[in-house]
């Protein structure tokens, strides 16, 4: 999918903005890694999607990603017009208590690592900010990379985001700021027009899926993050 500016941001309003943004809100850092809250009994939770069905799975059950969302935006200019990506911010629609339900892990097994230009949201902050993210490739320690950023349409860029919470149920987006020559704006990045949700699962239930048996059952060794 892609963002949409909002209306009365740019200086040219007749005009689009020169860049789109491909979100992609479903991705998993590792399946071990990866949990949702779902207000369900074990009984009634189907098998875990793999990664490219887990939004027709989560929407259909009603879940939540639980702990930490990961984002992938790419981001790619309109024209052969370099425009700059000055700042990536966080707005919050609402906060409330982490939900009371039960956590399911996508699978077992864990690994792989961060990629560049990442960035960190702790959501249960009072004011959540995307603070730049070192990250590991293999034994290759890759430093955190600052906005800004610079983008074409023959070179892209692509902002993972890690929004994190463990005591909080948030609605959010996410607003980039951008300029072109003698134009700027802010380009909103949502879910399809609805905020992404994302809720901590501290102390709740957690569930592993057992494929030889093909049941979740318990997990009292595992942790959400």
């Amino acid at each position: 999918m892609s963002a949409t500016p909002p209306p009365a941001t740019t200086s040219s309003q007749s005009l689009p903005a020169p860049i789109s943004v491909d979100i992609r809100p479903y991705q998993w850092e590792d399946k071990c890694d990866q949990w949702y809250l779902l207000n369900r009994k074990p009984s009634e939770v189907p098998p875990p999607p793999t990664e490219q069905d887990a939004r027709g799975w989560a929407r259909a059950l009603g879940a939540i990603p639980a702990g930490t969302m990961k984002l992938e935006l790419a981001v790619q200019g309109a024209s052969a017009d370099t425009v700059v990506l000055h700042s990536l911010h966080v707005r919050t629609m609402s906060k409330a208590a982490a939900l009371p339900w039960s956590a399911y892990s996508m699978a077992s097994g864990c690994g792989g690592g961060l990629t560049p230009a990442s960035f960190d949201i702790n959501l249960d902050a009072d004011r959540p900010l995307a603070h730049p993210k070192a990250g590991e490739q293999g034994d290759t320690v890759i430093p955190a990379v600052d906005f800004p950023f610079k983008v074409s349409k023959t070179d892209p860029e692509v902002l993972t985001v890690y929004a994190h919470a463990t005591t909080s149920n948030v609605s959010w987006y996410l607003e980039l700021d951008w300029s072109s020559g003698d134009r700027s704006g802010t380009l909103r990045i949502d879910d399809h027009g609805r905020p992404f949700q994302t809720s901590g699962a501290k102390g709740r239930p957690l569930y592993d899926y057992n494929i030889d048996t093909s049941t979740w059952e318990p997990d009292d060794t595992a942790t959400v993050n």
